[in-house]
């Protein structure tokens, strides 16, 4: 990066303005790449009042910054066509916050080659080194996983690659598109002085047998435990799953399988303050089921008026409850707490005989909305591979916040996969503005490292716009299937990526983690694109 200091420095938060020339799908990604900010950095950003310095981020030919902050009244950052991705918004945000290209480290010899002679006619200055009198690395090693990194074959003339990586491995990571990576997000916040986030972000993996601060009660004779594995399963930690770390870790554990009908173990974080003035919060954690389908999880918060309050009110978010798991499965619980609270976990032993119970690991909370759908697909290489091409699971039928109906599709071809979103028709219809025009889509298949902070997962997402596509689907749709009111439920086409990732793609990282997948989806409305 620059040399830190008050004149290349933004101040925190940045103001910026949307220009009207932007794409409505651009506007929408800037604003979910500024929640990744806000999530992992302690850098925040906010519309322009009447400061001086601000960034104007417009549509104009291609994806660029300046570096650092260096223009007054509106300093231009352009988000052209093909540049609404989270990654590219990331990488041009952190130019004018003062980030050079990965590859322009003055030490970057020791760690790639570049091929002159493969560089396009005139682009040769993209890789001209930033000397150690401009720039510093702030102590962070040489990141290949950068997402301020070119790819191999940048501005290639097309007689090869242009970087070539000491380290063979690397040779294919580089220039990754998916995110921040670890050391972006700790340079950043190195260059700007902090450590903490702008978003609430709590964390615990239970690592080391640590409890984060939480605390344990009871009424009867079931108990939270912090255990390794369970008899009746799971037999490992969600942490250290393959393709994790492999080594042994802990979670926490209720058995039903003694005391009595009615019976309850509360596992309660330690209070939080919610950062943010929209009062929205998403609870994340992974949990195994192998009790009675009567058990239930019950998820909580407690809300205090002051630090006077004890006792707090309680109010029900969530439950869990139903058939077993055979693996580890990924759940969002929205929370809207306004006041200091804590997150309650309650196992409640239901009828009938039990050999297992509710186990709990990897929880995140943090302020940004919870995604609307989530699939989990378990063995999914293997159901990759072994499913005919054109074969797809879907979710079932969903509502977004305005009433559309819809349901989210993985449609696999043995190497690679698509992800879609499908029109249906719903209970809300005749009440709907029809074609479903404006409304944004944005796909995901998440990175299952534990930490949201240090996840890299991958995101796309398109905003609908004037086709026939998105037309009422009771009227020009075809049938699809019964729903449970023994009602023709009718679909429009399948829209979205038609390779959204191949096979190897997913090896990186923890795309596949205990051997599953895990998509999610948010379908956001014109006024939500907007919101908190």
């Amino acid at each position: 990066t620059l040399f830190g200091n008050d004149q290349t420095r933004w101040t925190s938060p940045v103001p910026y303005v949307l220009d009207q020339s932007l794409d409505l799908n651009a506007k929408g990604v800037i604003l979910k790449a500024f929640d990744q900010f806000r999530l992992k950095t302690c850098i925040d950003f906010k519309p322009r009042d009447a400061e001086e310095y601000y960034i104007s981020i417009q549509k104009l030919d291609g994806c660029y910054s300046y570096i650092g902050r260096q223009v007054a009244n509106g300093q231009v950052l352009s988000i052209g066509s093909g540049c609404d991705s989270k990654a590219i918004v990331e990488h041009e945000f952190l130019h004018a916050l003062g980030f050079f290209h990965e590859q322009s480290r003055y030490d970057r010899d020791d760690f790639v080659t570049i091929v002159w002679n493969n560089i396009l006619k005139g682009k040769e200055s993209n890789f001209e080194k930033a000397g150690s009198d401009i720039s510093t690395t702030h102590g962070t090693p040489y990141d290949y996983r950068s997402v301020m990194h070119y790819s191999k074959d940048a501005f290639t003339n097309g007689n090869g690659s242009t970087i070539i990586t000491i380290d063979p491995k690397f040779q294919n990571v580089i220039g990754q598109r998916l995110e921040m990576s670890y050391y972006d997000v700790l340079e950043l916040n190195r260059l700007y002085n902090c450590n903490s986030t702008i978003s609430l972000n709590w964390f615990c993996g239970f690592s080391n047998g640590t409890m984060c601060r939480m605390d344990r009660c009871s009424q009867g004779n079931i108990n939270w435990e912090m255990v390794t594995q369970v008899s009746g399963g799971p037999n490992s930690d969600h942490t250290t799953l393959p393709s994790g770390s492999g080594e042994v870790g802990y979670f926490m554990h209720v058995s039903t399988a003694t005391g009595q009908e009615g019976d309850t173990a509360q596992l309660e974080t330690q209070r939080m303050t919610p950062q943010r003035d929209c009062h929205i919060q998403c609870l994340q954690f992974y949990y195994y089921h192998s009790g009675n389908e009567s058990d239930t999880l019950n998820i909580w918060i407690r809300e205090f008026e002051n630090e006077q309050d004890l006792t707090g009110t309680r109010r029900l978010m969530g439950q869990i409850t139903g058939s077993q798991t055979s693996h580890w499965r990924l759940h969002h619980v929205s929370l809207n707490a306004s006041k200091n609270f804590q997150v309650v976990f309650e196992a409640h032993k239901g009828a009938g005989r039990s050999t297992g119970g509710f186990s709990v690991d990897d929880i995140n909370l943090y302020e940004t909305e919870c995604p609307h759908l989530t699939l989990q697909i378990d063995d999914f290489q293997r159901v990759l591979n072994t499913s005919a091409s054109g074969s797809q699971i879907y979710s079932s039928r969903q509502y977004s916040s305005e009433g559309y109906a819809y349901r989210f599709a993985v449609i696999f071809y043995k190497t690679y996969f698509k992800l879609s979103v499908q029109l249906l028709s719903g209970d809300y219809d005749n009440q709907l503005e029809w074609p479903c025009l404006g409304r944004q889509m944005t796909f995901q298949m998440l990175d299952q490292t534990p930490s949201i902070q240090q996840q890299m997962t991958n995101q796309r997402s398109f905003t609908t716009s004037g086709t026939s596509w998105w037309n009422n689907p009771r009227q020009t749709g075809i049938e699809q299937f019964v729903d449970e009111k023994n009602q023709i439920v009718y679909g429009g086409p399948l829209v979205g990526f038609s390779s959204f990732a191949y096979l190897e793609e997913t090896q990186e990282r923890e795309f596949l983690k205990g051997g599953s997948a895990i998509f999610t989806f948010n379908f956001q409305g014109r006024s939500t694109i907007f919101s908190s």
